[in-house]
């Protein structure tokens, strides 16, 4: 897979120009993770092999994603654009490229494709694992998103397709109804018992055929957990046995009105009729599960890395480590995501490159999902795709201390964007929050009556920023 670089990007070192050799790309997609990881603070937390992703790339540990929900965000990522707030944000932009006159611009995988890439989805990278519709989601002629894959995989095994696996329990047990699947479970088997398992035996298998041709590669693995249910090898659960979990941060249920829900995602699995917003010890054990999927998870990317080394390709390869969007434990009173809560946004970022200028330097810059196809582009040597709304992350790649720009997300009743200090919402209606970062209540008291000049500053940013969907 030798192809000699385009250009140096404009005023930098190009990283991959180091290499004489295009690189590849391993983008890795972690469902519902919040930054719940030892190198994002949560000392707790057993995950070693992103830890030390982390500790020779860089972490970026104030990502935003652009959307509170799975398919939205996953929008952002592969478009580098704003989209719908839907879930099925990707199979609408697909049902309008089948208009004749509709011009739509390339996805990130067409992008790469396009410039000479093997484009490869494992797992859950868009919405649907495994990328296609139907009734359960593996139908060939609804494909999610078109021209972006040379090859899409999703391993169901003993769950039969992509719905069963998603929301799958251990050794093929298939949720029929929420209220008779259990939110959690801890079944004592290898880590094929769960679907997580099969993908990342597929993904090493496609990396040692990957190696072996002479194209470079962009190669997406989506591991589904920590998605609900909450289910993992005990052997993961087994490590927080004796640990003592912090305190949930601000647990109370707002007072005034926000973007809280419910938690009605979670709370229609079966909880043995337990409710964790009043019942501590049932919400610990929740979070321990939580924590349990996570260090599985975790080991199942430290056996794609260890992969990438075996075959020689790790110097020459991209690494992209994304969690699609935070969730809350406990915090607000909230079990789930779709909130515009900081809890529900923020999620893991990390970015290695071969030749990383100061390996292990955390960026504390504010940065979104949208940021990442152009930083892609630029490190590996291509055209940058002029019609994507991000920010190429370089400036933080070459110096940790960048400074970084405003984030903004969507939901479908309210917007919001995030700046250094302050967090706005919008809400349709046109009632707004405004919360200070600054102070230690931050979002739970709103200060919009008080600082009324920062509400009009920050709404003017918003409306702006949108506008370029």
């Amino acid at each position: 897979m030798i192809k000699l670089l385009k250009l140096p990007f404009l005023g930098l070192i190009c990283l991959s120009s180091l290499t004489a050799e295009k690189l590849n790309v391993l983008l890795l997609c972690i469902d519902d993770l919040r930054p719940e990881l030892k190198s994002f603070g949560a000392t707790y937390i057993h995950s070693p092999n992103i830890d030390r992703l982390a500790e020779e790339g860089r972490a970026f540990t104030r990502h935003y994603t652009n959307a509170p929900t799975c398919g939205a965000s996953r929008y952002s990522l592969l478009t580098g654009r704003y989209g719908s707030a839907s879930n099925q944000a990707l199979f609408m932009r697909a049902k309008r490229m089948q208009q004749p006159t509709y011009q739509e611009p390339p996805s990130m995988p067409e992008w790469f494709r396009q410039h000479g890439y093997t484009t490869v989805s494992i797992g859950k990278v868009s919405h649907h694992p495994g990328g296609l519709g139907g009734k359960n989601w593996d139908d060939p002629a609804q494909v999610e998103m078109p021209s972006a894959w040379d090859q899409q995989l999703m391993p169901s095994g003993s769950w039969q397709n992509p719905v069963g696996a998603m929301h799958g329990l251990a050794n093929g047990k298939v949720r029929k109804k929420s209220k008779e699947h259990d939110v959690y479970e801890a079944f004592d088997g290898d880590d094929d018992s769960y679907n997580d398992g099969l993908i990342t035996t597929e993904a090493v298998a496609k990396l040692t055929q990957l190696a072996e041709a002479e194209q470079p590669f962009f190669l997406a693995v989506g591991l589904i957990r920590p998605h609900l249910p909450f289910g993992a090898p005990k052997k993961y659960l087994d490590l927080y046995a004796d640990v003592e979990l912090p305190p949930i941060a601000h647990p109370e249920k707002p007072s005034h009105r926000s973007t809280w829900h419910g938690s009605g995602e979670f709370m229609n699995y079966n909880r043995w009729q337990r409710d964790p917003r009043t019942d501590s010890e049932f919400a610990d054990e929740v979070r321990r599960h939580y924590a349990a999927c996570v260090s599985y998870a975790d080991a199942q990317v430290g056996k794609l890395l260890e992969q990438l080394k075996s075959t020689g390709l790790a110097d020459n390869t991209i690494i992209i480590l994304w969690g699609d969007h935070g969730w809350h434990l406990g915090e607000h009173a909230i079990w789930g995501k779709h909130a515009l809560f900081e809890e529900s946004l923020h999620s893991p970022l990390i970015i290695h490159t071969p030749d990383m200028p100061q390996p292990g330097q955390q960026s504390a810059a504010i940065i979104e999902t949208v940021d990442i196809f152009p930083t892609l582009c630029d490190l590996a040597g291509l055209d940058q795709a002029d019609f994507v709304v991000g920010s190429s992350l370089l400036p933080q790649i070459h110096d940790p201390l960048a400074a970084g720009h405003t984030a903004v997300a969507y939901k479908g009743s309210a917007q919001t964007i995030r700046t250094d200090h302050y967090r706005l919402i919008l809400h349709k209606d046109g009632y707004t929050e405004l919360y200070d970062h600054r102070k230690t209540d931050a979002e739970t008291k709103n200060l919009k009556t008080i600082q009324p000049e920062i509400v009009n500053q920050l709404r003017k940013q918003l409306t702006e920023r949108l506008k370029r969907r």
